[in-house]
């Protein structure tokens, strides 16, 4: 994994393990998870197609917390330029709760996941001023054994 050099890459680095570790489901912290994104700032959740801003920020850690309790993310990479972090990870966890999708819910599956992501992310004053999150979203219901019949297996 690289390691930032520079004075702000480190606070970089710092702000982004922060805010990962308050999504874990272990140690779930929505409240400060939101706080570490700066006032304007929003999470862009690129598969859903949506930008959440303010408070609804939290929304995603909320839903996958709850549909995967064990829920937690292993990094594999991150890269650094200025206020640019780019991070490589994994999504892992065992679908034990409803999962709430823009179509509507999957119910769980005891099925473990482990979904490639990657994140990138811009940072001012570290603090986050945008989060894409590009999750390979086909993936995904194909570990919950869901995909063949996506549309069987969502309750609206």
């Amino acid at each position: 994994m690289y390691q930032p050099k520079t004075a702000e890459e480190q606070r970089n680095d710092a702000a982004i393990r922060e805010l990962y570790a308050s999504a874990e489901a272990a140690a779930k912290d929505t409240p400060k998870f939101v706080s570490l994104f700066a006032e304007g700032g929003y999470f862009y959740d690129v598969g859903a197609g949506k930008k959440y801003y303010g408070k609804d920020i939290g929304y995603t850690v909320d839903v996958y917390a709850s549909a995967f309790p064990d829920m937690h993310r292993e990094l594999y990479s991150m890269y650094f330029n200025d206020d640019v972090v780019v991070v490589e990870l994994s999504l892992n966890g065992t679908h034990k709760g409803d999962l709430v999708i823009p179509e509507g819910m999957i119910p769980p599956t005891n099925k473990e996941m482990h979904a490639p992501c990657c994140d990138v992310f811009h940072l001012k004053d570290g603090k986050v001023v945008s989060f894409y999150c590009y999750v390979a979203v086909p993936i995904l219901p194909g570990q919950l054994g869901v995909f063949k019949n996506l549309s069987a297996a969502i309750r609206r």
